[in-house]
């Protein structure tokens, strides 16, 4: 009965001369869902019918809710724009919906003013021929439980029951590229997230900093990176794992303690603006609250905002943790996060940070030492992943280095800034 899902794309019909590219993009990241070769798109003006032909609508549905700029689908019947067989493919669609006794309406949208009948002349022919056939319906106009939809559009009929959500936002790739700096815990992840509901493609950056921190901790970075390549343009996303062993061993030794965690902060934001500028990504994105600890106070966040040349973007500054929380659960990345694995900003905290840092002490701090010298050795040493949603990607070593980690267990990899 049900043969094809109509998909609607929300606010990028609103995008004027631009809605063209913003819904090739929407359409380009369904097809790279659709795994299936039985599986064909339909454009139609501002839908898109995704045909299933013999598919499972259910799978087919969990793929959908994975694209961004999708605002939302239905399970739809086609049939021909002729009364005889909206009535039939109406009866037939609600005896396969319905099971027990509910309030109904038809509700019809005459998209074809050449259809002979008016919308409300057709959901009155419709209900007529249903109701008298179907004991567990009872018209309501009101307030009806469950609605009988409509559309008369120039290529066909559709009936359909109910909508199902998309994750809205736009597709990704449409807004452009940014850098997300991915640590294993709960934040950043959900920022990434974010990032990719608004349009845009990121890449990873984590910083690890063996043997103060375990092996593991990067092992959780890839998996993040795997289950946010779900949403992702061709289900893959960069991870570029940069080793800050020597750096933050640097910082520990000559940087007055109050400040170690604001010094590490620009460096992890200088090492991701070079990489950005090599990589001509013209954005920085973290997962920083404001507020929410030492290094994310109004003055941290501007000190820290000084060690870039291009914007940070901060998708969650205005939530809650427990907001946070809850699209991580809803996502799948929370139990991930929480494993008791420290990364590189859990260890060594200060017992007290500075919490309104002075950019004129933070530079003076970072004269102390050669951190260029650092940050361009360790950048020859990073490691590059294309990481997809099940790619499986796990390190282990009886030594220190992520890279001789990667290359003992054979896993591919590129040098920094190849493809």
């Amino acid at each position: 009965m049900i043969d094809r899902i109509l998909v609607r794309y929300g606010d990028l019909t609103l995008k004027g001369r631009n809605k063209k590219r913003f819904i090739d993009t929407a359409v380009q990241r369904v097809q790279e869902k659709m795994t299936s070769e039985r599986i064909t798109l339909e454009r139609a003006h501002d839908r898109l019918y995704v045909r299933l032909n013999g598919e499972d609508p259910a799978k087919v549905v969990r793929d959908l809710k994975t694209v961004s700029g999708l605002r939302s689908f239905s399970l739809v019947h086609k049939v021909e724009k002729d009364m005889d067989a909206l009535k039939k493919g109406a009866l037939d669609l609600l005896q396969e919906e319905i099971d027990a006794p509910t309030t109904f309406k038809v509700e019809t949208k005459r998209a074809d003013k050449s259809f002979p009948l008016t919308s409300p002349e057709i959901s009155k022919e419709i209900a007529g021929h249903v109701i008298p056939r179907m004991s567990l319906l009872e018209a309501d106009v009101h307030n009806p439980a469950y609605t009988l939809n409509v559309e008369i559009r120039a290529e066909g009929a559709y009936l359909y029951c109910g909508k199902v959500e998309g994750l809205g936002g736009y597709p990704v790739g449409s807004m452009g590229k940014g850098l997300m700096l991915l640590s294993g815990g709960i934040d950043s992840a959900v920022a990434g997230f974010l990032s990719q509901r608004k349009g845009i493609e990121t890449e990873h950056i984590h910083f690890e900093s063996t043997p103060m921190t375990p092996i593991e901790s990067v092992d959780k970075a890839i998996e993040l990176t795997e289950r946010l390549a779900t949403y992702a343009k061709k289900n893959r996303i960069l991870l570029h794992i940069f080793p800050l062993f020597s750096l933050h061993e640097a910082i520990l030794q000559n940087v007055p303690e109050p400040y170690h965690i604001a010094i590490l902060r620009r460096m992890m934001v200088r090492v991701a603006d070079n990489v950005a500028s090599q990589r001509r990504i013209p954005v920085l994105i973290t997962g920083e609250s404001v507020g929410q600890v030492a290094s994310q106070t109004l003055t941290s966040l501007h000190v820290t905002d000084h060690a870039a040349t291009r914007p940070i973007l901060r998708p969650l500054a205005t939530y809650d943790k427990e907001e946070i929380i809850r699209i991580a659960e809803r996502i799948k990345t929370f139990e991930i996060s929480i494993r008791p694995y420290e990364d590189c900003c859990q260890v060594y905290v200060p017992k007290s940070p500075v919490t309104n840092p002075r950019d004129y002490y933070a530079k003076r701090y970072e004269g102390l030492f050669d951190y260029q010298g650092l940050i361009d050795e360790a950048l020859r040493n990073m490691v590059t992943l294309t990481v997809g949603k099940k790619s499986g990607i796990r390190l282990s070593t009886s030594g220190f280095s992520v890279k001789e980690a990667v290359e003992e267990g054979g896993i591919p990899h590129d040098r920094f800034f190849a493809e």
